[in-house]
C-alpha cells in the first residue's frame, strides 16, 4: 500500500489521467454507457492535479465521486429531453410495427392471413373486408404473435 501512496504523491496527474483513459478505453470497448462520465471525471481530477491544487488523496476522490455522481445524473436529464421515453424503443419491435404499411403476402380468409412488414412475415388478422395478395394494409396493433391489421 506505501508503494501506491508514493506513487500517487508522486505523480498524481498521471495516476488520475491513467484511470481516465482506461475507463474510456472499457467504456469504447463495451459500450456500457456507464462508464463515460467517470471518465471524464478522472480527467477534470487529473486537470485539477496538474494546475497543483493541494487536495491529497481523499479530496482528489470525494471530487471524482461528486463529479461523477453530478455528471451522470446530468446527462440522464439531458438524454431525457434529447431523447424523449414516449418514443418507441427500437428495439422492441411489436410496438415499432404499429402504424407501418404491410404488404399482403397470403390472402385474407375468414379474417386470417399473412403480411410482410419489417424484413418478416407475420400472421394477421382483419375487420371488414379482406385486401388480396400484393395489396397495402396497416398495422393497427398486436394479439400476441398476430397483427391487427386494416385495410390502407
Amino acid at each position: 500500500m506505501d508503494v501506491l501512496t508514493d506513487l500517487h504523491a508522486a505523480q498524481p496527474f498521471w495516476i488520475w489521467l491513467a484511470l481516465g483513459v482506461l475507463l474510456l478505453a472499457v467504456e469504447a470497448a463495451f459500450s456500457t454507457e456507464w462508464l463515460l462520465w467517470p471518465a471524464v471525471s478522472a480527467g477534470v481530477v487529473a486537470v485539477v492535479t496538474a494546475l497543483g491544487l493541494p487536495l491529497g488523496l481523499a479530496g482528489e476522490v470525494a471530487l471524482f465521486a461528486a463529479l461523477t455522481v453530478a455528471a451522470t445524473l446530468l446527462s440522464r436529464r439531458l438524454i431525457q429531453r434529447v431523447n424523449p421515453s414516449d418514443a418507441p424503443d427500437i428495439n422492441a419491435r411489436d410496438t415499432r410495427l404499429i402504424g407501418q404499411r404491410a404488404q399482403v403476402v397470403q390472402g385474407f380468409v375468414d379474417g386470417r392471413g399473412r403480411v410482410f412488414v419489417s424484413g418478416a412475415e407475420w400472421v394477421a388478422e382483419i375487420e371488414g373486408a379482406a385486401p388480396a395478395a400484393g395489396e397495402s394494409v396497416i398495422v393497427e396493433g398486436m394479439d400476441g404473435p398476430k397483427l391487427k391489421v386494416r385495410a390502407a
